[in-house]
């Protein structure tokens, strides 16, 4: 059926009578901060935003969008960066108002709404003792991260966020509502673990929890002329540490602010910000090759809880910030990507960063195709993120990103990490699900045949493939 630019007026006022929650239009109060995400690049103009209060809210709007044929765009918690939350002219679906937790500490598990963001969840397990693998940003949502992996400080020791994933509430494209798990609508489950929002709205994720209270962590830094010993230091000794040990590469600047010494304000850096999650009577002897290594101008290592560890980055990467992010998937640090990241090394802005996270150990355990998430053979995960609080700098952060992106994709495994993704095209999103793709789209068609939920990165229905 044709496709409506814009949503009848009749439709809008049926919407508003059907919902618990706030439906929220052009001109009125709240409407330019309802449309805006976290990255100020983002300019969009939904025709209305359905601010969901419950469940029944968001499968009245899913039925709405799907009778009259809109635009219909989902966005959960957090931050959005690719503006794919968003559409012009039709209805977003905003879950931000439904972010309950619930912990079981008997079973480990904890079940968390739509809108959750991940300090949400962690505030709530943390008083268990708990934590499931979430990213690295407290203010970012559960559920695009989980839906697109979800990798962060316990990947190495407990798996991406999909591998910890039970169950997953859902609104079908029809407006019905199923609880997917391996056992109910196995398929769905399959695709909801790395596929993205092609689906369905998830209303609710259950995870499986770990014990985790506090962590040793922090960062060791060196100049960023020492750049490529220190990556060809850790391309060898990180796959080979255990698995309670995380630890991320970047290069950056070092913010004008505690708790960096006022020497190194402004400074030109390369470091691994270090997380060991295991035996704090191990953590010593663990950690002693990550601190001893080289000349570092900081060893910031120190006992912290894990909430204020997820927290660390959100006021350095406040909403409103500029941002433009390219990502890839790799599964060694050959000399060629060092060379490329020793050009690219010194930042264009002072927020502007590259960060190569990890991902083997307890995440290669999971099969390629075990899950809709295809790279369990990448060791690291890769994303270059140019930003800047000044729009005039856009450009300029763009272009940085785009150079050392072309430059170092040859040496990269092919596809992306989705959530490290901008709107790149459909040839990007079939290298990042590989053999997996052909699967989803037959999901797809079966779930979602007429691609409502097509504001993402799309995988069309099999038959308009």
């Amino acid at each position: 059926m044709a496709r409506n630019d814009n949503l009848p007026e009749a439709a809008l006022e049926t919407l508003q009578g059907g919902l618990r929650g706030k439906l929220i239009r052009p001109g009125q109060d709240g409407y330019e901060i309802a449309r805006s995400v976290w990255n100020g690049m983002i300019d969009r103009h939904p025709g209305a935003i359905a601010r969901c209060a419950d469940v029944g809210d968001v499968m009245t709007a899913v039925r709405t969008a799907n009778e009259h044929r809109v635009p219909l765009a989902v966005r959960g918690g957090g931050h959005s960066a690719s503006g794919l939350a968003l559409c012009d002219d039709g209805l977003v679906i905003d879950l931000s108002a439904m972010h309950g937790v619930r912990v079981d500490p008997l079973a480990r598990t904890v079940t968390a709404e739509g809108g959750c963001t991940l300090g949400d969840v962690d505030h709530a397990t943390h008083a268990f003792g708990l934590a499931t693998p979430f990213g690295i940003i407290s203010t970012s949502g559960i559920g695009g991260l989980t839906l697109g992996g979800g990798s962060g400080y316990l990947s190495r020791h407990h798996g991406l966020s999909i591998d910890n994933l039970l169950a997953a509430d859902v609104v079908l494209a029809d407006g019905s509502f199923v609880t997917a798990s391996a056992e109910s609508h196995p398929d769905l489950f399959w695709a909801l673990r790395g596929g993205g929002g092609n689906f369905g709205v998830v209303t609710a994720f259950q995870f499986r929890c770990h014990p985790v209270r506090n962590v040793m962590a922090g960062p060791v830094l060196y100049d960023v002329a020492d750049t490529g010993a220190v990556l060809r230091w850790y391309r060898h000794f990180l796959p080979s540490a255990p698995e309670e040990l995380y630890g991320f590469f970047m290069v950056g600047t070092v913010p004008p602010a505690p708790p960096f010494p006022e020497a190194l304000h402004g400074r030109h850096v390369c470091g691994i910000i270090w997380v060991y999650s295991g035996d704090r009577d191990a953590a010593d002897a663990v950690l002693a090759s990550a601190r001893q290594f080289g000349s570092p101008l900081l060893d910031g290592i120190h006992e912290v809880p894990f909430p204020a560890l997820q927290s660390v980055f959100d006021s350095l990467y406040p909403p409103g910030l500029h941002s433009y992010w390219r990502g890839d998937f790799f599964a060694e640090i050959p000399d060629e990507a060092i060379a490329v990241h020793e050009r690219f090394a010194e930042v264009p802005t002072p927020l502007s960063t590259m960060h190569l996270y990890p991902i083997d150990g307890a995440a290669q355990r999971v099969g390629q195709d075990d899950t809709a998430f295809r790279y369990r053979n990448a060791t690291w995960n890769a994303v270059i993120l140019g930003i800047d609080p000044d729009p005039a700098n856009a450009d300029r952060v763009r272009d940085w990103v785009v150079r050392y992106w072309e430059a170092l994709h040859p040496s990269s495994a092919g596809g992306a990490y989705v959530n490290f993704m901008m709107d790149e095209g459909h040839d990007r999103v079939q290298a990042t699900y590989g053999e997996n793709y052909d699967r989803l789209a037959r999901i797809k068609a079966h779930y979602d045949p007429d691609n409502l939920f097509r504001h993402n990165h799309n995988i069309p229905p099999a038959d308009l493939a």
